[in-house]
């Protein structure tokens, strides 16, 4: 009978068929497994690579300046978990990262610099530190550096999803700055739906902090909405940004969206499943799917984060652990 089996597999095969009872528990699983590994980048380790890349090549030929930031679990592949691409793009004074446009929807967390700014679409943004801004979908973009220190931020992009569904297209715009005259204008705006300043998201924390307790497993904690939508800032990603008060000790938790987070402020501990993560201002580390991640601080500091929830959402795949309370976030 083994060899009657193996015969008729080979010549399955032949005809580009397989038998789904032996590979059905991989494919059709009880709970989440991930190549994606906990992974950790601090930052002031991660500063002098990006140095030396702004020395090694120019932003000309570079397109993009960017380091990956390749989750250990999934070498070669240019990602940060199954569905999401980070990067730390570095643009120094007096450049310009000439506009393109593509599939792929972006976000830009700044970490380091003032002085630099993002196109979306004719709408020139400024940077400065703990900034959200986006590029949605095929939005012509660019990024100039008019200051006088290099500016470093970083990327979040859904480039795996976008690819997973053989969907990238890439642009290059025919009127770049380089002729000014056939240019589109460009507006310098102040309020903008692709810009979510930090200063006023950070006061809010505050005030939440003042109006109740800390979740025991995220602090105090808001999700970025669209002002005008109140849809997440990118239909596959959304972005959040919580408080760990002073001395807080987070209960674990876990959901199916990997979550890359990123400190903004102050230092604290966090235990992703097996590995534990001290970190401090602009550190990176990645949570993956179904892994308990729990905060642990001696001092009030800040995360930002970023992953898939509103594709998972919108696909009606997302879970959270059911053994704990249910997610609040304000």
């Amino acid at each position: 009978m083994e060899a009657e089996r193996k015969d008729f597999y080979a010549r399955l095969k032949t005809k580009s068929a397989a038998p789904l009872w032996e590979v059905l528990s991989d494919i059709v699983r009880k709970d989440p497994r991930t190549a994606v590994q906990p992974a950790f980048w601090r930052y002031d380790e991660m500063r002098p690579f990006v140095a030396e890349a702004g020395r090694l090549i120019t932003a000309d030929e570079a397109e993009r300046r960017v380091l990956i930031l390749e989750n250990p679990g999934l070498p070669g592949m240019s990602r940060v978990t199954q569905s999401l691409y980070a990067g730390l793009q570095l643009i120094l004074p007096g450049e310009t990262a000439h506009s393109h446009r593509h599939s792929a929807s972006a976000l830009r967390f700044i970490l380091e610099g003032t002085g630099a700014y993002t196109s979306v679409d004719g709408e020139r943004l400024t940077m400065k530190p703990g900034d959200f801004i986006l590029t949605p979908f095929w939005s012509f973009h660019d990024h100039g550096n008019p200051g006088g220190e290099p500016v470093v931020w970083l990327d979040g992009l859904d480039i795996p999803i976008v690819n997973m569904f053989d969907t990238s297209f890439f642009e290059k715009d025919e009127h770049d700055h380089e002729d000014e005259e056939a240019a589109p204008p460009v507006r310098p705006v102040e309020s903008s739906a692709m810009k979510y300043p930090y200063e006023p998201h950070r006061e809010r924390l505050v005030q939440m902090s003042k109006s109740g307790a800390a979740d025991q497993r995220h602090g105090f904690k808001l999700e970025y909405r669209n002002a005008a939508t109140g849809e997440p800032p990118l239909p596959t990603i959304g972005a959040y940004l919580q408080l760990l008060p002073k001395g807080f000790s987070g209960r674990p938790y876990r959901a199916t969206d990997a979550t890359i987070f990123c400190a903004v402020e102050g230092h604290g501990t966090s235990r992703v499943g097996g590995s534990t993560f001290t970190w401090g201002p602009r550190d990176i580390f990645v949570v993956p799917s179904w892994h308990p991640v729990s905060h642990q601080t001696s001092e009030d500091a800040v995360l930002f984060s970023f992953s898939d929830r509103p594709a998972q959402k919108a696909l009606g795949i997302w879970r959270e652990d059911d053994s704990l309370n249910s997610l609040r976030i304000r």
